[in-house]
Parts: structure tokens; sequence; C-alpha cells
């Protein structure tokens, strides 16, 4: 009974942090996924294009999160969900650097 207590405690505040972004990004929609033993990770991708995420200890824990904040989930990060994120030079320097040998963040 107190795992279930303390998951919806923490369903709770991470909804409250799904709303809080949602606010800030006129309305967000999301994706869950799986992470491993680190839990699931709860992507966020704002009207705007702005994106963020949230850790969640289960995907029971991120789906109730979801629930109670009210965010439209999609089954995949296809191609017409990830067009909608907005990514800014620090995303592409970040990237680049990374993947091809680009500048890095320093």
């Amino acid at each position: 009974m107190a795992d279930t207590k303390h998951e919806e405690r923490r369903a709770a505040k991470l909804a409250k942090e799904i709303r809080a972004f949602s606010k800030e990004h006129g309305g967000s929609e999301g994706h869950l996924a799986h992470i491993g033993q680190a839990g699931t990770r709860i992507v966020l991708v704002g009207t705007d294009g702005g994106w963020g995420d949230l850790v969640a200890p289960t995907y029971a824990v991120a789906q109730q999160a979801a629930e109670k904040a009210g965010l439209t989930l999609h089954e995949e990060f296809d191609g017409d969900f990830a067009a909608k994120v907005e990514t800014g030079p620090y995303e592409w320097t970040r990237m680049a650097g990374i993947q091809i040998g680009g500048p890095s963040n320093r």
C-alpha cells in the first residue's frame, strides 16, 4: 500500500509539471519511452515546437501522470510527431559536435 501511495504522489507531481509545460508552450502532446531500469521518459512537445522531458520511475506512473495531466499520447515518436519539434542553434551545434566532428558546446 505504501508503494501505491508513493506512486500516486509521484504521478501527481509529474502531472503538475506536464501541465506547467503545456501552459508555457500553448498546449502539448507526448510520448512514453521505456529507458530501462531508469524508468520511463515522458517526452513532451509543445504546440509552439518547444520540447522537454521528464522521467517517471515506471511506465505505469508515467501513464498515470499523462492521464492526470490530460496529455495526448502518441504510440510512436514518428516523423509527423517529430516534425512538430523546433530545434535551435544549440541543438544543431550539439548534434553536429557529437555526430560529425562539428563544433562542441563549450
